[in-house]
């Protein structure tokens, strides 16, 4: 009950003399009228001790019990929707119990007892500067904006510099489409220019926008970007103390800036990652330090985009000499983590056969030892192996991609193989992957050690056209593959999960070359997902399709057909291939009603499909007995049109209603 609340005071006890003296109770000058001090604001002091940061709501009032009244079978209950709304309804109800707790900060200056509001129900969020001691803070808000969220990403901000001590707000950027942040020491303001391609940063005194980093020649917006909104940039690497230097990267270097204007920005890895083709990016030894050192030596992890290989280098902050490599191999590693009172690192080393155990070396890796053994069991297991493989693409794109092999792989053999993807992911050929009951997609580890060959290709993007750009990469990579000997033609196999589900649905529709498919939680229909709701945040579907992954670039309305040739429902008809699908009814991301569109369409059309759905479970099942199911049921569906193995219950005659509970219909018949 709101009017049984308590009225919450602030109090601080002094430990060493044990005395306690109250500091802020609701009627305390600072706090607004109407308001009180809030319980679900954590505090927590600046870090030099001066100032108390709290939290703050509008205190609510008198219960409305005019509907206890109305007797039960009378009482209407409802949602309305109303076009204006900010948030829909479903995302408005998500995050009722978040609004109802809503509290805005604000400041006690300890050495004065006073009390200064910082956020409002304007300027909902308020980050103070330097952990507290700088006079600033930034205030952000989406409020304007939140209509767009439906159809529009990335989202729109507005941002303020809030005086700590008066508490007056000013506003200094309108509507950027990228959240804006603060310097360590809160001298500046930054933040990713999305129309320029460019990094801005402000004076926090004068509030004045400026380019950063005029001068590069390079990109510093991601150059393989191929989703339909204005590209990401590859990121900030750190800032120097004092705020005097930040530190950006391209697609492969790093630069220091002067955030002043006053110096030119400077190539400290000296232009030696865009001639190896080498992606440079620091490695922070200490979470807990604010800046980068300016006269210690940078460590920086290095990355081969072309084989994939990784290590480590050493270069100076004041780019004086080139990258100088400490450690390269084609494995896997952690970023590592500095002793606090030695000179020495702890990170993990792996590769597709080697567990990512914990390794110690100094700075320099001269001296690596691995000091855990986690699965000294696998050397009785038949793991496969990883390598990387290069095609070339129905648009003339060289491609890559990962291929698992088995153990004793032999050339002059044919192997069933299975073909599984998502978006990109040849960057981990040299990761390991343990056998384990995934929630959705094969072991390439289990699969191989059980005969099979398992390709993982690449996908490229062109905008408008999802479906067909998976063809065009996956297609002649499976042809390459062919050619090549090994592969078993008449036995190919294809899976994946959601918009590798989506994408699998659509190569059914264009291709007779698998012998069997799994699409799991698949949006068969973009025109009804388009108007459709992701349940588990109560947004809506529409920016997925014009803006982000599904990649389409646009409305319905602008781009009736590209919604039509990318739906896999309206092809459905040229589908030859037996098809599995998993969809539960739970799915807070994609709506499962897509994966019965496809279903039902399928069944209509006399043509072999199969849904599982894991009642009460989301996107993909999550409780581990029903991974472990669903990783035997996709074993037991390939072995049997891969490797003609006899057929499950549950895939010959089905599970009736009637047997639900009773039997799993895992066994095969006969």
């Amino acid at each position: 009950d709101a009017a049984e609340q308590p009225a919450y005071r602030l109090y601080y006890r002094a430990l060493e003399k044990g005395e306690t003296r109250m500091l802020a109770q609701e009627s305390s000058p600072g706090i607004p009228a109407g308001w009180w001090i809030s319980e679900q604001q954590a505090l927590y002091f600046s870090r030099d001790g001066k100032r108390l940061f709290f939290g703050t709501a509008p205190r609510p009032g008198a219960p409305d019990t005019s509907a206890a009244e109305i007797p039960e079978d009378e009482k209407v209950v409802l949602d309305i929707w109303n076009w204006q709304d900010p948030y829909l309804q479903p995302m408005q109800l998500k995050d009722l119990e978040k609004e109802q707790k809503r509290a805005y900060l604000a400041v006690l200056h300890l050495d004065r007892q006073q009390i200064v509001q910082l956020g409002n129900q304007t300027i909902p969020e308020v980050i103070p500067g330097s952990k507290g001691d700088a006079a600033v803070a930034l205030g952000i808000s989406n409020l304007p904006y939140r209509q767009e969220m439906s159809w529009d990403y990335p989202d729109y901000y507005d941002a303020y510099l809030i005086d700590l001590n008066s508490g007056k707000a000013r506003q200094v950027l309108e509507k950027v489409q990228a959240r804006p942040e603060l310097s360590p020491q809160a001298r500046y303001l930054f933040w990713w220019n999305r129309q320029q391609l460019a990094w801005q940063v402000a004076d926090t005194r004068s509030g004045t926008p400026r380019m950063l980093c005029t001068g590069i020649s390079h990109p510093l917006q991601n150059e393989q970007h191929d989703w339909p909104y204005a590209p990401d940039p590859y990121g900030v690497a750190g800032w120097l103390e004092g705020d005097r230097e930040v530190l950006v990267y391209d697609k492969y270097d790093i630069w220091s800036c002067d955030p002043a204007g006053k110096r030119p920005p400077r190539n400290l890895t000296k232009g030696f990652g865009r001639e190896s083709d080498l992606r440079f990016r620091y490695v922070k030894l200490d979470p807990e330090t604010e800046f980068i050192a300016a006269a210690d030596p940078l460590l920086l992890s290095g990355f081969h985009r072309e084989n994939k290989t990784a290590g480590f280098y050493q270069i100076l902050p004041d780019g004086s000499a080139a990258p100088r490599l400490l450690l390269s191999d084609r494995k896997t590693f952690s970023d590592p983590l500095k002793a606090k009172m030695a000179e020495r690192l702890l990170f993990t080393r792996e590769d597709f056969r080697e567990f990512p155990d914990l390794w110690v070396s100094s700075g320099d890796f001269s001296d690596m030892q691995r000091v855990s053994d986690v699965n000294p069991q696998q050397k009785e297991y038949r793991w496969g192996s990883s390598q990387l493989i290069e095609w070339t693409s129905l648009d003339g794109e060289q491609l890559q991609g990962i291929l698992y092999l088995p153990q004793d792989f032999d050339s002059t053999r044919k192997y069933p193989t299975m073909v599984t993807f998502y978006e990109k992911s040849s960057y981990e050929v040299y990761k390991y992957t343990p056998p384990g009951p995934h929630r959705s997609v094969i072991s390439p580890s289990f699969y191989a050690s059980r005969g099979y060959v398992v390709f993982e290709p690449d996908i490229p993007y062109k905008i408008g056209y999802p479906g067909e750009s998976a063809y065009n990469a996956v297609i002649p990579g499976i042809t390459y593959l062919i050619n090549r000997g090994f592969i078993d033609e008449a036995n190919i196999g294809v899976q994946g999960h959601s918009w590798g589900g989506y994408q699998i649905a659509y190569l059914i529709t264009r291709t007779h070359i698998f012998k069997a498919a799994e699409a799991g939680a698949p949006v068969s229909n973009m025109v009804s997902a388009y108007g459709g709701i992701r349940w588990r945040t109560g947004i809506s579907r529409m920016f997925q399709y014009e803006r982000t992954q599904s990649r389409i670039g646009g409305s319905l309305w602008e781009y009736p057909m590209r919604y039509f040739e990318n739906s896999p429902i309206f092809r459905a008809d040229q589908i030859e291939t037996p098809l599995l699908i998993l969809h539960n009814d739970q799915d807070g991301a994609v709506p499962w009603y897509q994966g019965i569109e496809l279903f039902v369409a399928l069944r209509r059309l006399n043509k072999p499909v199969w849904l599982i759905n894991y009642n009460n479970e989301p996107h993909w099942p999550v409780k581990y007995q029903n991974k472990r199911d669903w990783q035997i049921r996709l074993q037991q569906y390939f072995d049997h049109y891969l490797k003609d193995a006899p057929a499950p219950i549950w895939l010959q005659e089905g599970v009736p209603a009637i047997q639900k509970g009773k039997t799993l219909g895992l066994e095969a018949e006969g």
